[in-house]
């Protein structure tokens, strides 16, 4: 099953499909549509330096993408290391349910630890009961963190 899919590390090229992934992602995490010209920006940029995000693309046998995820890196100066953070992650829906989270997650924990990572880390918002199930299953646990934020 595992053998007709791979993770590679997104490149420009991928910037259409990652757009379009990180919209669909919005609509079905938080029920909200996504600003396209703000995402092509923010992507873009990201693509061209990785010291503000990493991307990755999961193709399947024929190359085609089929989702992607993102991660940012926060310091700690606790720990002198990065955490590294998922900042977006959507496989598409009829390639679900194959355990293909797990795919993405070790190609990113590869790079992880190669970058000598402290941890990989993610927020999911409290109602999304289905990504947290995905979460469980990918070994991901529950933070001794709460996130907070303030409006600006």
């Amino acid at each position: 099953m595992f053998e007709s899919y791979r993770v590679r590390r997104a490149t420009i090229n991928d910037l259409p499909h990652i757009v379009n992934f990180i919209i669909q992602e919005a609509v079905e995490s938080e029920g909200r549509a996504a600003d396209l010209s703000k995402l092509e920006n923010g992507i873009s940029t990201a693509l061209n330096n990785e010291a503000i995000a990493i991307y990755w693309m999961l193709v399947d046998q024929d190359s085609q993408p089929v989702g992607c995820t993102s991660v940012v890196k926060e310091w700690s100066d606790w720990n002198a290391g990065y955490y590294w953070w998922i900042q977006s992650l959507f496989v598409v829906p009829e390639h679900r349910g194959k355990g293909l989270l797990n795919v993405m997650m070790d190609a990113v924990a590869v790079d992880a630890k190669a970058a000598s990572s402290l941890e990989i880390r993610l927020y999911v918002h409290r109602n999304n009961a289905r990504a947290i199930r995905a979460y469980h299953k990918a070994e991901f646990q529950p933070s001794d963190y709460q996130i907070m934020s303030k409006k600006l």
